[in-house]
């Protein structure tokens, strides 16, 4: 007698960059059949692609994934290159199956197996883990559209460098890392303003002693151990800190205002081409850089898992309504730091548990 059960692969895991890898390093100890897919064309490149000037907020100590600490100096914080590099390369001494240039446009579901169109074709999987943060698509306010034709724009996820941008003031939207980063590295080449207002700070300089050797490792514990969905003060938080911009690590205030950042409210409208602020002042600026955030990016996601903010339900990763089905590396998953390399390991390892567990009680077809 021939079977028609569909063959499938065990475990897709949708995205390449730090939470795919761990999430791979994982199922690979457990023995467990998987592929990882990619939009990008070579593994690091989400990080590649970021300004020019990126540095990490972690040293480099933190910043080794399972089974290969990141080399070199513990201390040091470490470029955007440095790390996809790093990444890169863990990749093929783990030997974990990444394929690269493979865009998922599709996730749904048919009878006990996920349905995953991509642009190479069709995958069928028992499991999905989605493995990618939810700020996939750029957001930029609908009056951006009315800003003169000569004002150049851009949005954080396009900019470089000061060399994209014309001659002169440059608002930066939005405060933020990104737009406390990208407004101090502008200033030393042109009057600069930054509009909005930061959430928060942490009380100490980055790249001080004190902050290398010890406000790290408290920010750490507190980011990952206290601020996440086990403790009374995790589930407190969390609600509030979802929709705002993370505490502003390297670059606070008092590092704009001594760079000379000029400080404004928000940007609520735009009149006569110019951007206008909360309390009615025209910005007369020659660029616009929205560090305004960005959208989740999960509509290709065909399954009941969303609540009215659009967010996926789930419990530390595990979507709530759809068995096997699987999330790691977005801000606040667990904890605060979920989406950052040192942070998105606890969540990697209870996933991989459950999906263990879960995979013993699945039917296997032959």
């Amino acid at each position: 007698m021939t079977s028609t059960a569909v063959k499938a692969i065990d475990t897709l895991v949708i995205g390449g960059g730090q939470a795919g890898l761990c999430i791979g390093y994982a199922l690979k100890q457990r023995g467990i059949e998987f592929v990882i897919v990619d939009a990008n064309e070579r593994v690091g490149d989400a990080w590649r692609n970021r300004w020019d000037s990126l540095r990490l907020f972690t040293p480099a100590r933190m910043n080794g994934l399972p089974g290969m600490p990141f080399p070199g100096p513990g201390n040091t914080f470490i470029g955007k290159d440095q790390i996809a590099d790093y990444l890169d390369y863990y990749a093929r001494q783990m030997e974990i199956p990444v394929r690269c240039g493979v865009r998922v446009n599709r996730l749904s579901k048919k009878d006990d197996l996920f349905a995953v169109a991509t642009s190479a074709g069709k995958i069928m999987a028992r499991n999905v883990i989605v493995a990618m943060a939810d700020n996939q698509d750029p957001k930029v306010p609908e009056f951006a559209r009315d800003l003169d034709a000569d004002i150049v724009q851009l949005h954080s996820s396009d900019y470089k460098n000061p060399t994209q941008l014309s001659d002169g003031p440059t608002l930066v939207v939005g405060l933020g890392n990104s737009g406390a980063d990208i407004a101090y590295e502008l200033a030393s080449s042109r009057k600069t303003v930054v509009a909005g207002q930061e959430s928060s700070a942490i009380p100490f300089k980055l790249e001080s002693w004190f902050g290398r050797h010890i406000g790290t490792r408290l920010v750490s514990f507190a980011m990952i151990k206290v601020l996440n969905t086990s403790t009374p003060i995790g589930r407190k938080v969390r609600p509030k800190m979802l929709p705002k911009a993370a505490p502003l690590v390297r670059i606070r205030p008092k590092e704009l205002t001594q760079a000379g950042v000029e400080r404004v409210s928000r940007i609520t409208a735009v009149k006569d081409g110019k951007p206008v602020t909360a309390d009615g002042q025209a910005i007369d600026v020659q660029n616009v850089v929205w560090c305004t955030g960005f959208k989740p990016g999960l509509e290709w996601i065909d399954l009941p898992i969303f609540d009215e903010s659009g967010r996926p339900r789930h419990h530390r990763g595990i979507a709530e309504d759809v068995p096997g089905l699987y999330f790691l590396g977005h801000f606040f998953l667990h904890a605060v730091w979920s989406e950052t390399l040192p942070g998105v390991q606890p969540d990697v390892r209870h996933v991989a548990k459950h999906l263990a567990r879960h995979r013993a009680a699945q039917p296997v077809a032959v």
